[in-house]
């Protein structure tokens, strides 16, 4: 995919955008696919691994070097001992929101000053480079239905992808066995990393609905 250097809960982010329906509060981007992104990003660099279902810190004072993926560590190290399951959805628009900033600071998105019924102060947040988030879009239809096997897919591409497919984006659905497929392929060299990829898409896919982007 290009722009490599996105984190996975950034291009998730991007992925669910709905260009069509704008909202200042996000509730229409799916901040809990963007919180599962952030979760797994942590795993896949070594910073959480899994404690008998536990998304547990490996280190009190280790950190990523990205402020969205520090801000989770930080907020897992101080709160009590919660399953994977539970941060997908545990104060998820903490990490939304930071996300949003970091993308709007990197020129992805547009933040847009307004004030509701002339008075009170709002913010709405726009796409700023559609085609991008197009080819990210189109890339990772590809990589859900198209031939590539998954052995030949990056490990973080099938990450964002297996993310996708258990969210319910980009219109329909992706066959189990690809599913699967790409989940282990994003485990490959991570140790454990497919057990938690499994758990979080399993609360992507039993969470509320949500319309999809086209």
């Amino acid at each position: 995919m290009p722009h490599g250097s996105l984190s996975l809960p950034a291009r998730l982010c991007l992925l669910a955008w709905d260009a069509a329906h704008p909202a200042a509060d996000g509730s229409a981007h799916r901040p809990g696919l963007v919180r599962a992104g952030a979760l797994v990003e942590l795993a896949r660099r070594g910073l959480l691994t899994d404690e008998d279902g536990i998304a547990t810190p490996v280190d009190l004072d280790a950190s990523s070097g990205d402020a969205v993926l520090d801000g989770l560590l930080e907020l897992v190290r101080e709160s009590c001992p919660h399953p994977w399951r539970t941060w997908v959805t545990l104060r998820t628009r903490v990490t939304f929101d930071a996300v949003r900033e970091q993308l709007v600071a990197e020129g992805y998105l547009r933040a847009e000053k307004r004030r509701v019924l002339g008075v009170f102060p709002s913010v709405e947040y726009a796409l700023e480079r559609v085609a991008v988030v197009d080819v990210l879009r189109e890339e990772t239809r590809q990589i859900l239905r198209g031939p590539l096997p998954a052995a030949e897919i990056s490990e973080r591409d099938a990450a964002v992808a297996a993310l996708v497919a258990a969210a319910g984006l980009l219109g329909a659905g992706t066959p189990d066995q690809r599913a699967e497929e790409l989940t282990e392929r994003a485990g490959a060299s991570t140790p454990g990393l497919g057990r938690i990829l499994r758990e979080v898409s399993t609360a992507l896919a039993t969470g509320p609905a949500v319309a999809t982007s086209p």
